[in-house]
């Protein structure tokens, strides 16, 4: 990924933190079959290994899981939102008529040594972790015990876990950074406007750090 020195994010700390908050990842594998893409939910545990771990699985019907051999590096891609720009939301384009359309966007690129875990306990316990997680919010979080055993049993058979050893991570915040401080402020407001909330409150806050 190209990542100008404006827009590069190397906080570690911060990019688990877009992972946790974008969990659902492209996952690029080049295995036996050449080039692949699955997009999976994935669960990171920020304090295994160097750099972290993500932890998912897949469909045993997919053919990732025996495509792919334990120990090849693999690609997994975190979007953690993303607008279009128009030019007439640079206040200084009305003066100079110099901007262009583009976007803006915040992903997170974590690299790593991919293994297959077929075997029942990390299976379970994967998708226990996950869904924990993600029905956490809801009024009545759903549990894997409120489905019958036998049911339970059949769907974690017809899985396969995944673990990425994470071995380095590559974070891009392209959010106008390069521009002057009313050309940063201008798109965030409109978007924020419009109800893109994500992008506009990260340009602002952008061009508030620019402000300082």
């Amino acid at each position: 990924m190209y990542v100008p020195a404006d827009f590069n994010e190397p906080r570690i700390d911060v990019l688990h933190s877009r992972i946790e908050q974008h969990p659902f990842g492209t996952l690029i594998t080049h295995g036996k079959s050449g080039l692949d893409a699955n997009h999976v939910p994935f669960e990171l545990a920020a304090d295994e290994g160097e750099l972290g771990v993500l932890r998912a699985h897949v469909a045993r019907a997919n053919p990732v899981w025996q495509d792919v051999a334990n120990g090849d590096e693999v690609l997994v891609v975190f979007r953690a939102g993303d607008a279009y720009i128009s030019p007439n939301w640079y206040p200084s384009k009305h003066e100079f008529h110099r901007q262009v359309p583009t976007w803006n966007y915040i992903v997170v690129h974590a690299y790593g040594r991919i293994t297959i875990h077929d075997d029942e306990k990390y299976v379970r316990g994967v998708v226990a972790r996950l869904t924990r997680t993600h029905e956490a919010s809801q009024p009545q979080p759903w549990k894997m015990s409120d489905a019958p055993s036998d049911y339970i049993d059949t769907v974690v058979k017809s899985i396969v876990g995944l673990r990425i050893d994470i071995t380095r991570l590559v974070g891009k915040s392209k959010l106008g950074q390069h521009k002057e401080l009313r050309d940063i402020q201008g798109p965030g407001e409109a978007l924020k406007a419009r109800g893109e909330s994500q992008i506009g409150d990260a340009m602002l806050a952008e061009a508030a750090r620019k402000q300082k």
